[in-house]
């Protein structure tokens, strides 16, 4: 298996060639996704431990989930949020992709290895650069790596440094 290792994991590529998606906002994969919601929702089963505050994303499209620390939780660099503490959403269906922000270096490892891309306003400078859409989990083996990328993302949020 060939890896790219980043600042805080090591990812594996990303099978096939990337997904399309629109060039600016609203930033949305059109192919790809999964054929089922099992992704998804093993996707959700495996984020739930995390100490966030899920609620409406207050910067995506309808019906888009967002992963939302506590004000004392935010530890974390202000560059590590897209809006408030919104460090993180889902996309609704037929979708399913994410944006979250992750430390610079590791989101170029991310986008190295074919599992995101950079927000179309981060590559325009007025967000993060770190501000990436992470493509939609086909199969099951895909979550893991998904799931990670939002571990990783709740860490820069909140100042916790990988144990």
């Amino acid at each position: 298996m060939t890896v790219i290792e980043g600042a805080d994991m090591i990812l594996p590529i990303r099978r096939g060639s990337r997904p399309r998606t629109t060039p600016s906002n609203p930033h949305i994969q059109l192919d790809q996704q999964p054929i089922d919601d099992k992704p998804r929702q093993h996707l959700l089963d495996l984020l739930v431990e995390l100490p966030v505050i899920w609620r409406p994303s207050m910067i995506s499209v309808p019906g888009a989930v967002a992963l939302t620390l506590e004000s004392d939780m935010t530890l974390g660099p202000q560059t590590a949020f897209m809006i408030g503490t919104e460090f993180a959403h889902l996309h609704p269906l037929p979708d399913y992709s994410l944006h979250l922000i992750l430390p610079s270096e590791l989101a170029g490892s991310a986008i190295q290895a074919g599992w995101a891309e950079q927000h179309p306003i981060a590559r325009l400078g007025y967000i993060s650069s770190g501000a990436v859409m992470v493509y939609a989990p086909r199969e099951e083996d895909e979550v893991i790596v998904v799931a990670g990328l939002v571990r990783t993302s709740y860490r820069y949020a909140s100042g916790v440094e990988r144990s």
